[in-house]
């Protein structure tokens, strides 16, 4: 079976207004971004469903990336309605991003209990089946432990069929799996705290992707593999190596674990080197772990345009 295609993604951060957004989002279009991608905070940045309705209205293909919508935020049917408009404005460019929620303080900011991670994992996955029920033709009910949906024919209806798809992403085993059940995109997260570092380096990253294909089965093939986050910059670079010694150093200090310069090349959360040498990783990497799908970095970022060729050459195929 042929590889899935590349996919790029980049993400916007900040406020910035509809000028720049509108600027941003061609660009990012232009050289081949296939996604762009908001988070979904109680920050100083824009919320993330009016910005992704802006970049629909200025762009032609870049698909729609939530990253993610914290489901306690939103109650499924509410955001179902939101994520079927969006689906429509952009004419069948959404994922649907969604997540348990994981920034303790905003529930703290806002008085909303934060409850154990695993009551959060067990409310989205609720509120995913109550997403594909709405997003279905017929009337839809559920009952739950968090929702109950009593004979709802949900509406509008997305354009994307049977529904847009989902991605799901996290940094340990349960997410991961239940990822892989559910997702159509995979998202692998990093943890950066003691030895959780070492998910990102090729032994641990052998045992994750080992639980998503374990758990996707026959479904392996179909899934598209993202990696959430870099290690250290991206970073264009005639002198990888050097570049790499310094993020080795820093993350080793902030860690207290071991690790050397070649580990942080080689790691697939990395985008250190020069250009050729990235189209090269990237390919080994979707060759070995059958990883196609990145997370780049955000505009305004150092490095961000100078990464454009490897969109170029690789984007899509």
């Amino acid at each position: 079976m042929a590889p899935r295609p590349f996919q790029f993604m980049v993400a916007s951060r900040g406020a910035p207004d509809g000028r720049a957004i509108t600027e941003q989002a061609r660009w990012a279009e232009s050289v081949g971004f296939t996604h762009l991608a908001v988070h979904d905070h109680l920050a100083q940045r824009h919320a993330v469903t009016p910005l992704l309705a802006a970049v629909a209205m200025a762009t032609e293909r870049v698909g729609l990336v939530p990253l993610v919508y914290n489901n306690d935020l939103r109650h499924p049917a509410v955001l179902a309605q939101e994520l079927a408009s969006l689906d429509i404005i952009s004419g069948g460019r959404l994922v649907v991003g969604i997540g348990a929620g994981w920034n303790q303080p905003e529930y703290r900011a806002i008085g909303m209990q934060f409850d154990p991670p695993g009551t959060r994992i067990d409310r989205m996955l609720e509120a995913i089946a109550i997403l594909r029920g709405l997003f279905a033709d017929e009337a839809f009910s559920y009952s739950g432990r968090f929702y109950t949906i009593t004979d709802m024919d949900g509406g509008p209806k997305p354009v994307q069929k049977p529904h847009p798809p989902f991605l799901i992403g996290g940094t340990r085993e349960r997410v991961l799996r239940l990822a892989a059940r559910e997702g159509d995109i995979v998202g692998i997260d990093l943890r950066q705290d003691g030895e959780e570092i070492l998910d990102a380096f090729e032994a641990r990253t052998d045992v994750r992707i080992g639980w998503i294909r374990d758990t996707a089965g026959d479904r392996f093939e179909q899934l598209d593999l993202n990696v959430l986050r870099t290690l250290g910059d991206l970073s264009i670079t005639s002198e990888p190596l050097n570049v790499a010694a310094d993020v080795a150093r820093e993350l080793a200090s902030e860690t207290g674990m071991e690790i050397s310069a070649r580990d942080v090349l080689e790691s697939p959360f990395s985008l250190i080197g020069s250009v050729p040498e990235l189209v090269d990783k990237l390919t080994s990497l979707r060759q070995r772990w059958g990883i196609n799908s990145f997370l780049v970095g955000a505009f305004g970022e150092s490095g961000l345009r100078e990464f454009a060729p490897v969109v170029e050459q690789l984007s899509g195929s």
